[in-house]
């Protein structure tokens, strides 16, 4: 049963949701009132026209080709200057001024509605002696040569760990390199690297039952977010060594694969697969993204998932736990780590509104999300591109994903930054469910 602060929590969020939607209102309603009939209808056709043109061009410009996609690019960017202009030149600067301190309003009253504050879940820690025998694999040229810039080799001899350097021109099984260790008596495995080079070494960790050391040395390292770490300090990850608690969180598994964040199906897997992608990721989406939006743009993909069937996504996302509501591409922070479930993430964009209004969250057609504990993708090809914590492979389909709750012990320092509040961004699809009371 909710507690009294609970309720008053919920009811107060339920106010700032609807006092957003009245700061809406007015900026939609007082340029009618004080622009008349005519002056209104002319308005508002250049409103809506330019919010038209806008979205068009801008879709027009991310599914176009050459020269024609950057004249789209600056239509789509003057449009909304050229509206603005029309209302200067009617008079109607104060009313400009009075709508858009009206949408400041909603958008602040909108995140207080959503903010969820104080409910974060904190994270059961447990007492455990320094490890003996630690074994560390460590890619240095992660993070634009982070391994190296840190000096972590030498500071992880000094605190007893034995280092493999993934630092020969020839493929290395990291896999094989955390069993050959374990064979030698190494009491904790650890990596430092992208979420990939993690992944392969906790999927071992696991297996044996060992701690897992995560030291936050790759690109983006979404699992040491998660995980309380901070990204931009690996040094202090390695202070686990010494000082270190142990947590229990779930592992994905992709048939026999782990993943520690993230698997990803269709439209983003298939840009992860191009091998221009990691030295230009924004020209790579740039150029493919107009051919897989369009008909005949990969494989077709049906996603089953608890008692739901999704036939024809363009993408999917299957996490190890569920991201935010608002978070469609799984690059923020995920509830938690160990509620023992995926998050399946699908979405269907067939058109410029959609595509807008789904990104926008205005409305919710073409997305489903879901919390499992199992999901099948299967495709009308026998290999398909799956990328897994952004490392691309080709898999055999049809790819079956479970979550293994508790199956990772993770060694993490006693005195780091925890997981940090997310950014409140607004979703006005759950604000209208909270305003008038369809949701908690």
């Amino acid at each position: 049963m909710a507690t009294t602060a609970g309720k008053r929590s919920i009811r107060a969020r339920r106010w700032w949701a609807r006092v957003a939607f009245a700061a809406l209102i007015v900026a939609v309603l007082l340029p009618i009132v004080v622009a008349g009939l005519f002056g209104t209808l002319a308005l508002l056709a250049s409103a809506f026209g330019g919010v038209a043109v806008m979205v068009a061009f801008g879709y027009w410009f991310l599914t176009g080709h050459g020269v024609a996609r950057w004249i789209c690019l600056a239509v789509a960017l003057l449009t909304p200057i050229a509206v603005l202009i029309l209302f200067v030149q009617q008079n109607l600067l104060w009313v400009v001024l009075v709508v858009a301190a009206a949408v400041v309003v909603a958008g602040a009253c909108g995140r207080l509605a959503l903010s969820e504050g104080g409910h974060e879940r904190s994270v059961v820690e447990h007492e455990v002696p320094p490890p003996k025998r630690p074994f560390l694999v460590m890619n240095p040229h992660s993070g634009g040569g982070t391994v190296v810039k840190h000096d972590l080799v030498r500071r992880a001899e000094e605190l007893g760990a034995e280092v493999a350097l993934l630092d020969g021109p020839e493929i290395i099984d990291v896999a094989e390199l955390a069993r050959q260790a374990v064979a030698r008596g190494a009491d904790l495995l650890g990596a430092a690297g992208g979420d990939g080079t993690q992944a392969l070494v906790a999927a071992v960790a696991a297996e044996h039952d060992l701690p897992f050391l995560v030291v936050s040395a790759g690109t983006r390292n979404h699992f040491a977010l998660d995980l309380g770490l901070d990204r931009g300090d690996p040094v202090a990850c390695l202070d686990a060594l010494r000082d270190g608690v142990e947590i229990r969180v779930d592992l994905g598994m992709l048939g026999d694969r782990a993943f520690v964040n993230n698997a990803s199906f269709g439209v983003y897997a298939e840009i992860v697969r191009s091998p221009a992608y990691r030295d230009d990721k924004g020209g790579t989406v740039l150029r493919m993204l107009p051919e897989l939006l369009g008909e005949g743009g990969g494989a077709r993909l049906t996603v089953r998932a608890g008692n739901v069937t999704v036939d024809g996504p363009q993408a999917i996302l299957v996490s190890n736990g569920t991201y935010r509501t608002n978070d469609l591409a799984g690059l923020g922070q995920r509830t938690a780590l160990d509620d023992g479930v995926l998050g399946v993430v699908t979405v269907s964009v067939s058109s410029a509104r959609d595509a807008v209004g789904l990104f926008g969250r205005t409305h919710e057609r073409g997305l489903t999300q879901l919390a499992v504990t199992a999901a099948e993708i299967d495709a009308d090809v026998d290999e398909i591109p799956v990328g897994v914590d952004g490392e691309s492979l080709m898999i055999r389909t049809p790819v079956h994903c479970v979550v293994v709750p508790g199956a990772l012990r993770v060694r993490v320092p006693r005195n780091r930054p925890g997981a940090r509040p997310p950014k409140v961004t607004l979703d006005w699809v759950r604000l209208r469910a909270l305003a008038w009371g369809r949701a908690t």
